[in-house]
């Protein structure tokens, strides 16, 4: 995945896209929900169960 992180102040939103496919599609998250898929990852909110 990568992340463009240079548009949030001017645009508002985090472009996304899949590394391996760099002509694909983006995906662009507003800052807020990225910034909460972002805390939620650190904080392990995602682990998968065992």
């Amino acid at each position: 995945m990568e992340v463009a992180t240079n548009l949030v102040a001017s645009h508002g939103v985090v472009p996304v896209r899949d590394s391996k496919n760099p002509g694909g599609p983006v995906l662009g998250l507003p800052f807020g929900a990225f910034a909460t898929f972002v805390t939620g990852v650190r904080t392990g909110r995602f682990d998968a169960a065992v």
